[in-house]
């Protein structure tokens, strides 16, 4: 059953690639309405997915990149997230790809290849092992393969560890100037992007925009969920893109003075570097179609950090699809 696009949350920015449209959509008929930035274009559609505590802006280097390869792309707000509607309830991983599917459908968005960024990465093949026919081809930037479990022995210590920082008596200003200069070689639009995961509050205060009890549940789905069990479900190609260098001394010069805040960051010569290196090669070795692109050195969300490369390598995926048959997203 189709269900019709709901009212745009603002007025499209104009039919131009470097301009997104915005709207709110509602992929399910008793489910929460998305907001959804898109680039028009005629070629292979790509559907972008962010990671926990994220928001879609992160895609917008990458999505501009690819619209001026003539490519639709379509980068979604997860339920909580963003400019999304926040419903008391449905806040795992399986749920999140459902809401996947239902907007492929909704937005006629035929053959997508989809591409997840941390937690999103897990969302987005949980959405090609269990919605099978939606998505062409799956890309994973630096998640996918993450299992929380796999470095803390229960969920409560997970959460003591991960659990967002409490934001009071913090201001706006403060936080926004420690997040710019925490990140001295990204674009300025990827600042602002990540800016955009906060609200400033009257007064000058600074809260969240994904509820802290939402985020915990999001991180419990991942702690409890095993990505393995998907790959002999997944036929499509996949690319797994991790913020590690293949081998171990393929790291930079110079590390991060902080360790990043969510599931799946590391440094290169951590600990949680050669876990992720192991996972992934895991993966390779288990999922059927399978490759990797390694990113010796980048940011957790390297997709804010080497759009360019990103996009290049995104745009080599969606190539070697062409010749396939494209498959009806519903």
């Amino acid at each position: 059953m189709s269900h019709p696009v709901e009212q745009q949350v603002e007025q499209p920015l104009g039919a131009q690639r470097d301009a997104p449209a915005q709207r709110m959509v509602r992929p399910h008929a008793s489910g929460p309405r998305l907001a959804v930035r898109e680039f028009p274009g005629d070629g292979r559609p790509f559907l972008l997915v962010h990671g926990l505590a994220s928001n879609a802006r992160l895609w917008d280097q990458v999505a501009r990149i690819l619209a001026a390869h003539g490519h639709r792309v379509v980068a979604v707000d997860l339920r909580g997230h963003g400019l999304s509607e926040a419903p008391e309830a449905g806040y795992d991983t399986d749920t999140a790809g459902d809401d996947l599917a239902g907007l492929a459908a909704v937005l006629g968005l035929r053959g997508p290849v989809v591409v997840g960024q941390s937690w999103g990465g897990n969302v987005a093949l949980s959405l090609a092992a269990r919605h099978q026919g939606v998505a062409a081809a799956v890309a994973c930037v630096d998640g996918g393969w993450l299992r929380p479990r796999d470095w803390f022995a229960s969920f409560d210590e997970c959460w003591s560890v991960l659990a967002p920082p409490v934001l009071d008596g913090v201001r706006y200003v403060d936080l926004a100037r420690r997040i710019r200069a925490a990140h001295p070689d990204w674009p300025a639009e990827g600042v602002d992007a990540t800016l955009g995961n906060l609200v400033e509050l009257p007064g000058g205060g600074v809260r969240a925009r994904l509820a802290r009890e939402h985020h915990r549940e999001i991180l419990r789905s991942m702690y409890e969920q095993d990505p393995a069990d998907w790959y002999p479900h997944i036929g499509v190609p996949v690319l797994l893109v991790p913020a590690v260098g293949e081998q171990p001394d393929e790291q930079p010069d110079e590390q991060p003075d902080e360790q990043p805040d969510e599931p799946g960051g590391h440094r290169p010569d951590s600990d949680a570097g050669s876990a992720a290196r192991a996972a992934v090669r895991a993966a390779l070795a288990a999922l059927p179609d399978a490759r990797a692109r390694w990113y010796p050195g980048a940011d957790h969300d390297l997709h804010a950090q080497h759009a360019d490369r990103l996009a290049a390598d995104l745009e080599e995926l969606a190539h070697d699809l062409e010749e396939a048959p494209v498959k009806e997203g519903s």
